[in-house]
């Protein structure tokens, strides 16, 4: 999933190579999942001869801004990206388009031509992502309903030990709620924490003082670090957890046991030596990684898809499935408990039917000689007493 690096880094390459150009040709993709609230040929409309005078961006959302509105707002979902033809945007977990490759991407959702010839495009292989027109939207969610921008309105030490002294949450769910800080997405949360050497589920409040001044530290140094080198992983420091962290299958980091589990309803990666709880104030979550809930699936690095009609559709598919299987178990446990309440052997109606056939005629048998017997012991006893 795209994190606050990979966006900045596609707002940068919009800033460098198309800021004064115009558009004149522009093609918008219709599909009502992405394209949200806008027909195509209006969205096209409102763009041409449009001049791009800035490119902004607040936690994980960029919108480019025109010489006049509405904008064009891009929530780069789970596989969202921007590409300039020619131009290599960003090597994070995604190589930039080659001009041999198929351009304008069967994928593109948002695509636009500019006065000098250059192309730029929106793609979306999985379509999580939103692409809105909007007349500012910096004042309406989803950007009006985030908090301060983990990279340009980073809180101080002293306002985030505050804060987070306040917050009865595990540190991990806060890191990732994006009311509270916006850009910080699943490895960067892991990241830092690691390397503040806290454990994910431990409460924030519950924090020392150093833990959450150590927390900041490494909060402005990953999210600085990794936005200098245009979010390319393969520049990222060998010593990070970020490039032992993918799979979800223990490995080791400097010597060290990484192990899973989840924490903000994330698939998470720690180092349990050296991340511990400390005190009695924990949280608590399921030890092993949640592949799905009622709220979304996690992709392969523990982060998840929102909730729409296609995957709740496969939860009510798999849950009736289920409750089919369930009951069918049911029947036959009920079927079996009858069988075995009838049977006077108390076998378990497991023996075959002529066996147990010859069982009970054995039985009716001794149970005649037994009445038999006493029959004659008690005629006996009547003439021993004439």
């Amino acid at each position: 999933m795209p994190e606050l690096p990979e966006v900045e880094a596609a707002r940068r390459a919009v800033e460098e190579n198309c800021l004064g150009k115009t558009i004149k040709r522009s093609i918008i993709a219709d599909d009502t999942k992405v394209i949200d609230g806008v027909s195509p040929s209006d969205f096209q409309a409102s763009l041409l001869g449009k001049t791009i005078v800035a490119a902004r961006r607040k936690g994980k959302n960029m919108w480019l801004e025109l010489d006049s509105p509405p904008f064009p707002s891009f929530q780069f979902g789970m596989a969202g990206a921007i590409y300039i033809k020619g131009v290599a945007v960003t090597k994070y977990k995604r190589s930039a388009v080659s001009d041999s490759d198929e351009w304008p991407s069967k994928y593109s959702k948002f695509f636009i031509e500019l006065d000098d010839g250059l192309e730029l495009s929106f793609t979306d292989k999985r379509r999580f992502a939103k692409v809105r027109l909007l007349k500012d939207p910096a004042s309406v969610p989803p950007i009006s309903e985030l908090g301060p921008d983990a990279l340009l309105e980073p809180m101080t030490v002293d306002e985030f030990v505050d804060s987070l002294s306040k917050k009865k949450i595990t540190i991990k769910a806060l890191l990732l709620d994006q009311s509270y800080i916006s850009g910080i997405g699943n490895w960067i949360a892991d990241e830092v924490l690691y390397q503040a050497r806290i454990h994910p589920l431990q409460i924030a409040s519950s924090l020392s003082r150093e833990s959450c001044e150590s927390l900041h530290k490494c909060i402005k140094e990953v999210i600085h670090y990794a936005v200098e080198v245009d979010a390319d992983c393969s520049h990222f420091p060998i010593e990070w957890l970020f490039h032992f962290r993918w799979g979800k299958k223990s490995g080791k980091v400097n010597g060290k046991k990484i192990d899973f589990i989840t924490a903000g309803g994330r698939t998470t990666a720690y180092v349990p030596e050296l991340q511990k709880l400390t005190g009695t104030k924990s949280g608590k979550e399921p030890n092993k990684p949640r592949k799905q809930s009622s709220k979304g699936y996690e992709d392969e690095d523990g982060d998840k898809e929102p909730v729409n009609e296609e995957n709740t559709g496969r939860a009510k598919a798999k849950k009736n499935q289920n409750t089919t299987k369930g009951a069918a178990r049911k029947s036959r446990a009920k079927s079996n408990s009858e069988e075995n309440d009838s049977d006077e052997d108390g076998d378990g109606g497991k023996e075959d039917k002529p066996v147990k056939m010859a069982k009970r005629k054995q039985t009716k048998t001794e149970e005649a000689s037994k009445k038999l017997k006493t029959s004659r012991k008690s005629t006996q006893s009547r003439k021993v007493k004439k």
